[in-house]
Protein backbone atom coordinates (compact mmCIF):
# COMPACT_ATOMS: atom_id res chain seq x y z
CA UNK A 1 0.00 0.00 0.00
CA UNK A 2 2.69 2.36 0.78
CA UNK A 3 4.90 1.96 -2.54
CA UNK A 4 1.53 2.49 -4.43
CA UNK A 5 1.17 5.69 -2.51
CA UNK A 6 4.75 6.19 -3.29
CA UNK A 7 4.44 5.90 -7.04
CA UNK A 8 1.59 7.98 -7.41
CA UNK A 9 2.87 10.96 -5.61
CA UNK A 10 5.46 10.48 -8.02
CA UNK A 11 3.47 10.14 -11.18
CA UNK A 12 1.93 13.34 -9.58
CA UNK A 13 4.89 15.08 -9.60
CA UNK A 14 6.23 14.30 -12.62
CA UNK A 15 2.90 15.41 -14.15
CA UNK A 16 3.65 18.79 -12.73
CA UNK A 17 6.29 19.40 -13.76
CA UNK A 18 6.55 18.65 -17.29
CA UNK A 19 5.37 21.40 -19.57
CA UNK A 20 4.07 19.70 -22.58
CA UNK A 21 0.53 20.94 -22.60
CA UNK A 22 1.42 24.42 -21.79
CA UNK A 23 1.59 25.00 -25.72
CA UNK A 24 -1.65 23.21 -26.53
CA UNK A 25 -3.53 25.11 -23.86
CA UNK A 26 -2.02 28.54 -25.27
CA UNK A 27 -3.16 28.16 -28.99
CA UNK A 28 -6.76 26.71 -27.05
CA UNK A 29 -6.99 30.67 -25.46
CA UNK A 30 -5.38 31.72 -28.55
CA UNK A 31 -8.53 30.04 -30.88
CA UNK A 32 -11.07 31.15 -28.43
CA UNK A 33 -9.88 34.70 -28.36
CA UNK A 34 -10.16 34.72 -32.83
CA UNK A 35 -13.19 33.07 -32.54
CA UNK A 36 -14.68 35.66 -29.86
CA UNK A 37 -14.23 38.46 -32.13
CA UNK A 38 -15.04 36.92 -35.25
CA UNK A 39 -18.50 36.16 -33.18
CA UNK A 40 -18.43 40.05 -32.80
CA UNK A 41 -18.12 40.95 -36.27
CA UNK A 42 -20.48 38.85 -37.30
CA UNK A 43 -23.22 40.51 -35.69
CA UNK A 44 -22.41 43.83 -36.15
CA UNK A 45 -22.06 42.89 -39.99
CA UNK A 46 -25.00 41.25 -40.04
CA UNK A 47 -26.70 44.56 -38.08
CA UNK A 48 -25.47 46.13 -40.66
CA UNK A 49 -26.54 44.56 -43.64
CA UNK A 50 -30.24 44.19 -41.93
CA UNK A 51 -30.48 47.88 -41.95
CA UNK A 52 -29.24 48.41 -45.72
CA UNK A 53 -32.28 45.96 -46.83
CA UNK A 54 -34.80 47.65 -44.78
CA UNK A 55 -34.13 50.59 -46.29
CA UNK A 56 -33.53 49.23 -49.71
CA UNK A 57 -37.58 47.56 -48.83
CA UNK A 58 -38.80 50.59 -47.34
CA UNK A 59 -37.55 52.41 -50.25
CA UNK A 60 -39.00 50.18 -53.12
CA UNK A 61 -42.05 50.05 -51.43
Amino acid sequence: MNTLFLKMLVKAQDLMNREEGQDLVEYALLVALIALVAVTGIKQVASAVNTVFSTISATLA
